[in-house]
C-alpha cells in the first residue's frame, strides 16, 4: 500500500517560514518523481514544485526564490522549505509521487499517488 504522509503545516504571519515534510512508503522512492502541489478553497490546484529522481527541480513562478524542494532518499522523505510566506500562499499542500513529470499534468489530484494534505495559513 502506498502512503504519503505530510506534516509541518500551520499558521504563520506574512514573512514567516515553514518546512513541510512528506514521508513515503510503498513506492520506490529514489526512482520516483516527487512534487508538492497546493489547492486553495474554490481554486484549481497549483503545481508548486517538482524534484526528479536525478535531483533536478522546477518551481512555479509564484514561489521561485522563496520555496526550496529537496529530498532525502535514505529516509524516503520529501521536503518543502517555504520562506517569505505571503497570504496568497494559504492553501492545503499535498505531496505527490509519479513515475514521470507527465504524471503531474491534468486536473487535481496530481500525480499517481498523493497524500492527505497539510494546511498552511498565512495571515497578513
Amino acid at each position: 500500500e502506498v502512503q504519503l504522509v505530510e506534516s509541518g503545516g500551520g499558521s504563520v504571519q506574512a514573512g514567516g517560514s515553514l518546512r513541510l515534510s512528506c514521508t513515503a512508503s510503498g513506492i520506490i522512492f529514489d526512482e520516483s518523481v516527487m512534487a508538492w502541489y497546493r489547492q486553495a478553497p474554490g481554486n484549481e490546484c497549483e503545481l508548486v514544485s517538482i524534484i526528479s529522481d536525478d535531483g533536478s527541480t522546477t518551481y512555479a513562478d509564484s514561489v521561485k526564490g522563496r520555496f526550496t524542494i529537496s529530498r532525502d532518499n535514505a529516509e524516503n522523505t520529501l521536503y518543502l522549505r517555504m520562506n517569505s510566506l505571503r497570504p496568497e500562499d494559504t492553501a492545503v499542500y499535498y505531496c505527490a509521487a509519479a513515475w514521470g513529470v507527465a504524471g503531474f499534468a491534468g486536473p487535481c489530484p496530481l500525480g499517481d499517488y498523493w497524500g492527505q494534505g497539510t494546511q498552511v495559513t498565512v495571515s497578513s
